[in-house]
């Protein structure tokens, strides 16, 4: 991972909400540069929550089709926010072609899943 990077992941957690915010805006700015760095983050932070959710966010953010199969994985996370922000990225990213995940999420355990993939559905054109 490339050090900017490293330091604004780490930044994202950090207490102060203020450098939280700075740190995600200057990812958001670079969103697209940043993919695979949001994959790896994703893939790497299996004990925080927040990061995963953030990464999965931002990769919705990108509106690079190559962060679908990046943020397809997080549809099966453990957390109920990240899944359910999974669901809010691929609407994003308008990924029809996987409106059958997005389905099968409407039995999901958590009413905020449930919730995130119906709207989901709702506005992602057929």
């Amino acid at each position: 991972m490339r050090p900017r990077y490293s330091d604004l992941f780490e930044a994202l957690c950090d207490p102060d909400p203020e450098r939280a915010d700075r740190a995600f805006d200057a990812i958001l700015f670079d969103r697209a540069d940043a993919l695979p760095e949001l994959a790896e983050v994703y893939r790497t932070s299996k004990r925080n929550a927040r990061l995963r959710y953030l990464a999965i966010q931002l990769m919705g953010f990108t509106e690079d089709p190559r962060a679908v199969a990046m943020v397809l994985p997080a549809l099966d996370d453990p957390h109920p926010l990240v899944r359910a922000e999974a669901c809010r990225s691929l609407e994003d990213l308008a990924a029809e072609e996987h409106r059958d995940l997005l389905e099968a999420r409407l039995a999901d355990m958590d009413a905020l899943v449930r919730k995130a993939a119906a709207e989901a559905l709702e506005n992602i054109p057929k």
